[in-house]
Parts: C-alpha cells; sequence; structure tokens
C-alpha cells in the first residue's frame, strides 16, 4: 500500500531591488481572478511599514514583518510566521493555495529560501517554486555598480522581470541584457511596463532548482549565512496626526528631488492633507516622483501622514525639521 503525501504548498519569493516595483506586480497578483487564495508576507526595511497601505484591499491574508530585513535580523520572524501558518492550517482555521513573500528591496533572496531547506517543518510544509526578480531597466545599472543586494538578487532569479522598458532606449536595454545574461545566463525574462504581465509566467512555474543554486553559492544549504547592509544605506521614518499645506508638502519634496534626488533609493507614503477627503498616496525613486489622491479616508480611519525614506547620507533631524515646516497652520 502506497501513502499519499500531501502536495507542499508553493512559495513565490518575490525580490528586486528598491522602487524596482514589486508592490505594483504584488497589486497586480491579488486583483487578478486566479482562484487562488494567497498568504502574503510583506517584509519592509525600518520601523514603519508603508507597503502594506500601499496593497490593495484584497481578500488574502497579508502579514507584515518590518523593522529590519527578512534575509537577517527578522528571519525568525519569517519561521515564526510560516509555522503559525502551518499551525492555523493543520487546525483548520484557513486555507491557502501559495506563499507570496515580498521581501525589502535589500534583501539577499538566498537566506529567504534557504529557510525553507533548513526548518524541518517547512521543507515538509512548503516548496519554493520559483524567485522572481524584479528589474528597474532604467535605474540598475547603477544599483549593480554599487550594491551587492542587487547582484545577489539577479544571480538567484529564476525570473527576471525587466520592468519599465518605456524608460530606456533600444540600445540601453540591449546593453542591460548583455549584463544580466554575463551575470545569471539560466533565468527566464520577462519585459514590462508597469509590470504588466501575464501572471501565468511567474506563479506556479516550479523554476526553482537547489542544484542550480549551489553551483551559484556552495555554501547555500549551510546555517551560517552573514549578510551586512551597507553602512551608507538607512532609512527614516517620519509620522504626523496634523493635516499637511499641500503646496508647502510639494515645495519640499521638489527641493528635496533636486538636492538629494541622486541619495534617495527610495521613498514612499501616505499624506493628509488640509481640506482634502481622499489620501495621498506618494512614492519616489531617485529623482522620479509622483504623488496622487487615492480612495476617501475612512469614517474611522485614523488620519495620518506616514512617510518613510530609504536612502544614502540622510539626516534624520533635517528631514524631520523640514517635514515639520509642512503642517498646515
Amino acid at each position: 500500500m502506497t501513502l499519499l503525501h500531501p502536495a507542499k504548498i508553493p512559495v513565490t519569493i518575490l525580490t528586486g531591488y528598491l522602487g524596482a516595483g514589486k508592490t505594483t506586480l504584488l497589486n497586480q497578483i491579488l486583483t487578478e481572478k486566479h482562484q487562488q487564495k494567497i498568504a502574503v508576507i510583506v517584509n519592509e526595511y525600518g520601523e514603519v511599514g508603508i507597503d502594506h497601505q500601499l496593497v490593495v484591499n484584497a481578500d488574502e491574508e497579508i502579514l507584515e514583518m518590518n523593522n529590519g530585513c527578512i534575509c537577517c535580523t527578522v528571519r525568525g520572524d519569517l519561521i515564526r510566521i510560516l509555522r503559525t501558518l502551518v499551525f492555523s492550517m493543520n487546525q483548520g482555521k484557513v486555507k491557502f493555495d501559495r506563499v507570496l513573500i515580498e521581501t525589502t528591496g535589500l534583501a539577499d533572496p538566498a537566506p529567504v529560501a534557504q529557510t525553507f531547506f533548513m526548518d524541518e517543518l517547512l521543507s515538509e510544509k512548503f516548496e519554493v517554486d520559483s524567485i522572481i526578480t524584479v528589474i528597474d531597466s532604467k535605474h540598475i545599472t547603477k544599483h549593480l555598480d554599487t550594491h551587492d543586494e542587487a547582484q545577489e538578487q539577479i544571480a538567484f532569479a529564476d525570473v527576471m522581470i525587466l520592468n519599465k522598458l518605456d524608460l530606456v532606449s533600444e540600445q540601453e536595454l540591449k546593453t542591460l541584457e548583455q549584463r544580466l545574461r554575463h551575470m545569471n545566463p539560466t533565468a527566464k525574462r520577462i519585459y514590462a511596463k508597469n509590470c504588466q504581465i501575464n501572471l501565468k509566467e511567474i506563479l506556479g512555474i516550479q523554476s526553482f532548482d537547489v542544484n542550480d543554486k549551489l553551483q551559484i553559492d556552495p555554501h547555500f544549504l549551510h546555517n551560517h549565512h552573514h549578510h551586512h547592509h551597507d553602512d551608507h544605506v538607512s532609512s527614516v521614518a517620519i509620522r504626523e496626526e496634523q493635516p499637511l499645506d499641500l503646496e508647502k508638502i510639494d515645495r519640499w519634496m521638489s527641493f528635496l528631488v533636486r538636492q538629494k534626488g541622486e541619495d534617495l533609493l527610495r521613498y514612499k507614503g501616505i499624506l493628509y492633507i488640509k481640506g482634502m477627503e481622499n489620501r495621498i498616496v506618494f512614492q519616489g525613486l531617485h529623482m522620479l516622483f509622483s504623488g496622487k489622491p487615492e480612495r476617501k479616508w475612512k469614517q474611522h480611519e485614523a488620519r495620518l501622514s506616514e512617510l518613510v525614506f530609504i536612502g544614502k547620507n540622510l539626516n534624520k533631524e533635517q528631514l524631520v525639521q523640514q517635514f515639520k515646516n509642512c503642517i498646515a497652520e
């Protein structure tokens, strides 16, 4: 008599450097009618989480980890969250078809995937389906030159989504492709604008092969991973309950982009503007910045502004004071 083992739950690891478009892709996954129940784990680098507010309202379970990077300081949290999911499923409280982990833009995906091989319970219940790396085609070359994390994300990718194609020329794309091919010749490449892709190309593709990863990193299955972030990269989080003056905020953001654009790797947030019934969502990457009205504030929702800046050589006191100057009179 043959015992049938229940199918393992597939895990998709969504990675990519700061501002590549991971949250945009995540929103597409959550809103498309794929008839699957997905447990989403979102990791942020910084003491205030913003990404979960930028993720669309969906039926899926959104589990957030912040104040650390998923591949080092909060890796224990990842194991605990996954074990809690297993317990809830065993109790019949929830049922998931797959797990999707969105890492911070500063994460090395290798130890995240490693988690599912080193922990016996997780190895029994889950299997890594694929590592998807979203690439900002406009800025990735600069990041590859200066940040090891960007290189690690590409080296370990099963699928690379070359996003923001509308921002690069054919020659720039050709040069980028040559570099990516040299770094990771086996990964599938998908081309996109605003992360609009066919989800069948990234979900349930079973493209993760541990033998391939061992060729990249012979120590992949050895549990002594050490990951150090660039000391020049830090995050500054700001919260404010008082409403803001739209004109002052606009002037301040324009000034910041001009003065600190190269050092601002990623900045995003929700703004509470005086006299406006809608939340203002803004996102930026280096010199590229956009802000737009979103949904209306809910009746019993606390109205407040939350911002996070990730970048190099950030002066927290200066940023906070400049922001305070934008409070409405």
